[in-house]
């Protein structure tokens, strides 16, 4: 394997894994109240991860990576989707071509649906700051649902070493729908 597929394997990794850990915090939130504790699902180091999408164009001046065009992230039972995907790294932490940039943040646009086993998040635009651990997902409509349960609002925050969530109305109401059965054993 030579050293640009090994670091691109590296990266791709890093990349996948922090995505695919916001959303599996995403998730989560359907079964809670509007200000509530969320558990994150936890990942695996053994199971594969897969990146698609249309275009991959890294800049190590920049320090981001941009994947456009029909972005899929997938790890297990989780799957991350969205039109575009920029990946931010610290500058002066290690390079992208190296395989060992630590990243900073990355932001996610276009049609944002995160999936995790029953769970599932739609929304316009999703960020996540791995510095500060925080998710944020937004749009005219930001829609959690487990089965029956679904949650709307237009701002979803999670603190995700935390697990604290906080779905925001933005001038309107947050709306709920439960379905009591969905409680039974």
């Amino acid at each position: 394997m030579s050293a640009n597929s090994t670091s691109s394997l590296l990266l791709a990794r890093k990349i996948a894994v922090a995505a695919v850990l916001a959303a599996a915090l995403a998730g989560p939130a359907v079964a809670q109240s509007t200000s509530s504790q969320m558990k994150g699902l936890e990942l695996s180091n053994d199971q594969p991860i897969q990146i698609e999408s249309d275009k991959l164009d890294i800049k190590d001046a920049e320090s981001l990576a941009m994947f456009t065009g029909n972005v899929k992230v997938v790890q297990g039972t989780t799957t991350l989707q969205a039109g575009s995907m920029v990946v931010y790294y610290k500058k002066g932490g290690g390079s992208i071509q190296g395989g060992n940039a630590d990243i900073d943040r990355i932001e996610v646009n276009n049609k944002v649906f995160l999936q995790s086993g029953t769970q599932q998040a739609t929304a316009d635009s999703g960020s996540f700051n791995m510095t500060e651990q925080t998710l944020v997902l937004k749009g005219k409509e930001v829609v959690l649902s487990e089965g029956k349960n679904v949650f709307t609002g237009c701002q979803l925050n999670v603190q995700m070493n935390t697990g604290e969530a906080q779905l925001q109305a933005c001038g309107g109401r947050v709306k709920i729908q439960l379905d009591p059965k969905s409680q039974q054993n």
